[in-house]
């Protein structure tokens, strides 16, 4: 239904993609066509193929070829300028393609093998590159040969991260000789090893010692597709209700209180629809990744309450594989509900020959900047896939199957519903 796509688009209409990235542009006339002239959909850019694609239940759908075009453009689409993204506590770039696309760039930090240090907070974690690229990854699917035929194996199914890839950024070439950003300009310089370096200007890291250096000036790191612009697409932000405290000594309500999710079943949006389902989604994607920065989500704001939370900003997660943070799973185990699709299919991850590790590792290998995480990384993702099915598994013990697994399957045609 209209009312479910996020923009209504007709094969005639005419438009601009210069105004992604100049929203002023729209306005300078009535004649507005793509490069070559033509108008049809098929002709437009992979980015706003996936930007007319979102609709009320996910970013984008299960075959949309768009998607695997639109990450092969991440990697190969020339970059025309670069700029410093404001707010955010780490460096992070904006780059535009020459076909007006744009993505957020974020640099590598830390080496595959490196584990956050033991004496960091959550809020002071690095914000690592392969985890933006590998948690797109665990939020869609994979397809796997299996029994000599081929079947489609899914991982979360979920398709709530919008399209992220990794490249090989030439620091000279590609973001120092493009930019107009004159701050970001100023703090490149070359080190004493003779390697091409700069550090921006950020809340955190960003200063001579915690400067990001290419070999010579070649870095790596992910690029997610940008979401369309806020004037096209409105968003909501919304406070999660398992927010940590984000303070050195202070809990948060949900730490102390064992009762907490009963209050938050009473207070819009969560007495209602299927909110308090999306979160326990985002609980269990979170706990695998080992992900505790998820203070706030957002939502599309022409979709109201009914539609899914975007998985933004993953950088945060893979830090530790010798760790298990059992705190990201609270909100499962005080609200007992998870939703029928995301049971069967977390059960499925467990079976030896679906192995979430396994198919996790084959499908990043399909990234440009592969091989994506370490591998005791990936041994840790089974291990807390086996602690989600304990923690649904008590949770059923406790309070029984049909009051904690929420039936989400159209029974007539064996599907998820829409309202999932």
């Amino acid at each position: 239904a209209d009312g479910d796509l996020l923009f209504n688009v007709n094969s005639d209409i005419r438009f601009n993609p210069r105004a992604a990235e100049q929203p002023e542009w729209q306005n300078e006339d009535h004649e507005e066509f793509l490069p070559t002239g033509e108008t049809s959909i098929d002709s437009y850019p992979n980015w706003l193929k996936f930007h007319i694609g979102i609709n009320r239940y996910e970013l984008y759908s299960r075959h949309n070829p768009a998607i695997e075009a639109l990450l092969q453009d991440l990697v190969s689409q020339k970059i025309t300028s670069v700029a410093m993204k404001s707010g955010g506590t780490q460096l992070k770039l904006i780059m535009t393609f020459q076909n007006y696309g744009q993505a957020l760039f974020k640099p590598m930090k830390q080496t595959r093998e490196q584990e956050t240090p033991p004496d960091f907070f959550y809020f002071s974690d690095y914000e690592r590159h392969n985890a933006e690229i590998a948690a797109f990854h665990l939020d869609r699917q994979v397809k796997q040969i299996c029994i000599k035929r081929k079947v489609e194996i899914l991982i979360l199914d979920f398709r709530r991260v919008p399209p992220v890839a990794g490249r090989l950024v030439n620091m000279t070439r590609e973001i120092r000789d493009v930019t107009r950003d004159k701050k970001l300009w100023r703090t490149f310089f070359i080190s004493p090893a003779n390697n091409i370096c700069f550090y921006g200007e950020c809340s955190y890291y960003c200063s001579t010692e915690h400067a990001l250096c290419g070999k010579p000036d070649q870095i790596e790191g992910s690029l997610a597709a940008f979401l369309p612009d806020l004037s096209l697409a409105k968003r909501k932000t919304w406070r999660n209700p398992w927010r940590r405290s984000y303070h050195k000594r202070k809990k948060a309500e949900w730490e102390v209180d064992p009762d907490y999710c009963e209050e938050v079943k009473q207070t819009p949006p969560y007495d209602s629809g299927t909110r308090i389902l999306d979160i326990m989604d985002m609980t269990v994607f979170d706990f695998l990744m080992g992900n505790m920065d998820r203070h706030h989500y957002e939502t599309f704001e022409k979709f109201g309450n009914e539609t899914f939370i975007i998985h933004l900003d993953n950088g945060r997660g893979f830090g530790k594989y010798s760790h298990d943070e059992l705190s990201i799973l609270v909100p499962l185990n005080q609200c007992c509900r998870i939703r029928k699709s995301t049971y069967l299919r977390l059960q499925l991850l467990a079976k030896e020959e679906y192995k979430l590790s396994l198919l996790m590792k084959e499908s990043l290998l399909k990234d440009k900047i592969a091989p994506i995480l370490y591998q005791p990384h990936l041994e840790a993702m089974d291990r807390r896939l086996r602690i989600v099915l304990k923690a649904v598994s008590d949770c059923i013990e406790k309070d029984g199957y049909d009051n904690v697994v929420e039936n989400d399957f159209n029974t007539d045609v064996n599907t998820v519903t829409t309202e999932r």
